[in-house]
This record gives C-alpha cells, structure tokens and sequence, in this order.
C-alpha cells in the first residue's frame, strides 16, 4: 500500500511515517496542500492521510477540490478538530473516514486498510486469490494453510497484484507500489522482485503477459 501523509506537525509527521513504513506500507509526505495536491495528480498513491490545520489553507479546501476534479481515491483526515461541525465538513468536502488526534497508531493503520480494500471491491481484510491468502491487517501470507515468508517489498507486489486479480497490472503500476517518488530503480528490478515471488510462491501463479504486465493467476 502506497499512502501519502499530509501533515505540517513535523514531530507528528515522522513519527507516524516511521510506524506505518515499519508495518510495511510505503509511506511519503507532504507538509502543504499545495504540494500535496501536485503528489495526487502526478503520483499513484492508494490513500491519503490528510490533516486539516495545514499552512497554505484548510485541508477540507484541498480535499473538495480533488472530489470537483474527480480525484477519488480515498482520504481519511487525521485532525485535532473533534467538533461534529468539523467532521461533518470534512466528510462533506468528500473524506472517506475521519480520525481525531489523539489516536492510536494501529486505528490508523486498520483504518487505511479497510479504505484501501473498499476502494478495490474487497469487504473483508483477508484477500484470496486461488489458495493464496493475505491478511491485511496482520500482513501475513498463506500458501495452502502454509505461511510464506515476503520481505516488505515483496508483500507489496504481491497485495497489489492480489487487489488486481485477475487483471493484468503493468510494471509502471507495480514499480508505482512499491518504490517512494525519490527511487530510480534499474528497469529489471520489478522483474526480479517477480521472480523471487515466484520462487517462494510458484512460478505458475505469476503470469507474464508479453508487453502490458503481470497477472495473478488462482490456483486451488
């Protein structure tokens, strides 16, 4: 998962990138809406955390605006202001789900999650491909009842493809999940990290489809 966190509170902004990349999300941040509206329409993020109280204007300015231009991935505010006024015109600005400050980091993180799958048509927190399994909100994979061990880079490779079951997603897009804006990995890298997934999960589930991408193909 890709996430964009969007707080000027720099103490607050670090602290909240390093638990969220540690629970394996790729995370970069933005201290201005301005600089985080150019982020949302040149880079693919799959949520943004977005605070309110921002330096160049109110979040919920930002937010209306990406929703008017038909910007529609999710958001959810993560903010000090706990007023039903203040919530109300956050979701009325186009918020998918609101966070009051204090919070819990784990709330945050099951939050995100939650966004993410809805955004994708997915329900539960498990994603299931064939009988392959991944529980988001514990980042485990399962191959037949099995336990697969991934490293953080992998584990994303591999949700994205799972989200996209069974459309053909292209090495942009994965390269996209997987690496920050300030990366420049070599143009075989994606196909590596394929090819160590396939070694641990079989090579027959990820297919190749010559000129668009990947595919995750299920297996019982």
């Amino acid at each position: 998962m890709k996430v964009l966190l969007v707080e000027d509170d720099q103490a607050l902004c670090t602290a909240l990138a390093r638990a969220l990349t540690d629970a394996g999300l790729l995370v970069e941040t933005s201290g201005t809406g301005s600089d985080a509206d150019f982020l949302v329409r040149t880079e693919r993020y799959d949520v943004v955390i977005l605070d309110l109280g921002l330096p160049d204007g109110d979040g919920t300015r930002w937010l209306a605006q990406w929703r008017a231009d038909d910007i529609d991935l999710p958001v959810l505010v993560l903010t000090a202001r706990e007023r039903w006024s203040d919530k109300a015109a956050g979701f009325s600005a186009g918020a998918d789900d609101y966070v009051t400050k204090p919070f819990e980091t784990g709330e945050v993180l099951f939050r995100l999650h939650a966004l993410v799958r809805r955004s994708h048509g997915h329900a539960h927190p498990v994603l299931t491909v064939g009988d392959l399994r991944y529980d988001s909100h514990v980042g485990s994979v399962t191959r037949a009842g099995m336990p697969v061990t991934l490293t953080a880079q992998e584990l994303r490779l591999l949700a994205c493809l799972m989200r996209a079951a069974p459309r053909i997603v292209s090495r942009t897009e994965l390269s996209e999940h997987v690496y920050d804006r300030d990366s420049e990995p070599d143009s075989n890298v994606i196909d590596v990290q394929v090819s160590r997934l396939r070694r641990k999960l079989g090579g027959e589930r990820i297919e190749t489809v010559r000129g668009q991408g990947y595919r995750l193909v299920a297996i019982e």
